[in-house]
């Protein structure tokens, strides 16, 4: 694989030490993911909405990215990416601290966000720079297996532990084992040469009119995405009864599938075209959703349970055609600096409906019921495949 490597990046880059710190920063991910669903559940004791609520202020950072960003203009891509290191520490950090009442761990889940999201449109920034021309597509595939490598090793430390300490509930401790691994990450991200330029426009984030369906695809996915984020697994937890370490475990054969698929889903991408791809991943994702609203109305419970842990898993397959749209902009991007500006403009984009999707999520699936919740994530998904269909491919069709 190290070959393989190799020939994806450009010798002269610090993909080496880049894709470390992504490691590593994966394995306090995993950490961190695979407990927090069932500690804000069992320990804060947060119902539907109140999951709902919390994820609202967790990706409220994400839509105040474009004004944080934009504040550090002058700052190269490596710089921005070593900011969000920081702040996410410091959320960890707090996270393994403070007394868990709703508004003190939510605070702390809302740093830690901050930093990640920071770091969000960095991430395939940094990738499509240090990859050779071409190889954008399998650079963002092993960008993404590599993440799931490290959430997969922290889920399985979250599964050995909390299946030998059932009773113990170790959640604060391994909060600050999750600070101190991304702590590491941080310390060898600092290493990165940076070589991205300034933005000469003194604009780092910004729309223009030829990335108008980029925007518009990253407002249906952030939505459609968000549904399953936030509450696929609450739905297993609170109502099948799901553990820590049943979550964890589900979570490391995502991150299983991730690691073997998303190179594949790289070259897909290189091979087929970004387009064929956005439009084919919500065909499976209809499936999905419904099986995951409806199983308990055809199935016994534990049988339903399973459905509904095999079909999180393909949501997350198909998640991972979200490259794609990367690799759109990079195709009708006129610089690289405007692909950064452009990726780090969609994570905002995507955020206005995400946070409206997370405020009111619970809301629904506590007044309406779980079907309507997941029958709106297919809507969604349907109403990104259409969109996705109208998009035309190729520099050579004058779209700068």
């Amino acid at each position: 694989m190290l070959e393989k490597l190799k020939q994806t990046f450009k010798p002269d880059s610090s993909w080496r030490i880049f894709f470390l710190a992504i490691l590593l920063t994966g394995i306090g991910y995993g950490l961190y993911k695979g407990m927090i669903d069932n500690y804000l559940a069992e320990i804060v004791v947060m119902g539907e909405f109140d999951r709902g609520l919390a994820e609202f202020f967790r990706e409220l950072p994400g839509l105040v990215l474009i004004l944080l960003l934009a504040v550090m203009y002058t700052f190269s891509a490596e710089k921005i990416y070593k900011v969000g290191a920081v702040i996410m520490v410091i959320g960890l950090t707090m996270l393994s601290v403070v007394t868990p009442t709703k508004l003190l761990v939510t605070l702390a889940i809302c740093i830690h966000s901050l930093g990640e999201h920071i770091q969000l449109g960095m991430k395939n920034t940094l990738t499509l720079e240090y990859a050779r021309p071409g190889k954008g597509g399998t650079g963002l595939g092993y960008l993404n297996a590599l993440t799931q490598v490290g959430t997969l090793v922290g889920y399985a430390i979250v599964m050995l532990a909390f299946f030998l300490l059932a009773q113990v509930k170790p959640f604060k401790p391994f909060f600050a084992v999750s600070a101190a691994i991304t702590a590491v990450a941080m310390l060898i991200g600092f290493k990165i040469k940076g070589k991205s330029e300034t933005d000469k426009s003194k604009n780092r984030f910004y729309f223009r009119k030829k990335f108008t369906k980029y925007y518009m695809l990253e407002v249906f996915y952030g939505a459609r995405k968000q549904v399953f984020f936030t509450f696929g697994p609450y739905v297993l937890i609170l109502f099948y009864g799901a553990s820590a370490t049943v979550i964890s475990l589900l979570f490391a054969v995502s991150a299983i599938a991730g690691f073997f698929l998303a190179p594949l889903v790289g070259r897909l991408i290189d091979k087929l075209g970004y387009k064929v791809i956005m439009v084919a991943d919500t065909l499976i994702l209809v499936v999905v959703c419904f099986f995951y609203g409806f199983a308990h109305h055809f199935f016994p419970m534990p049988v339903a349970f399973v459905i509904c842990c095999v079909n999180y898993v393909l949501d997350s397959v198909i998640s991972l055609a979200s490259m794609a749209s990367n690799v759109y902009v990079q195709d009708i991007a006129d610089s690289q600096e405007e692909v950064k500006a452009t990726i780090s403009t969609g994570i905002s984009v995507n955020h206005l409906i995400t946070i409206g999707i997370a405020l009111f999520g619970g809301w629904i699936w506590q007044t309406l019921g779980v079907e309507t919740l997941f029958i709106l994530s297919a809507v969604l998904g349907l109403m990104n495949s259409a969109y996705a269909a109208t998009i035309k491919t190729g520099k050579q069709l004058g779209l700068r």
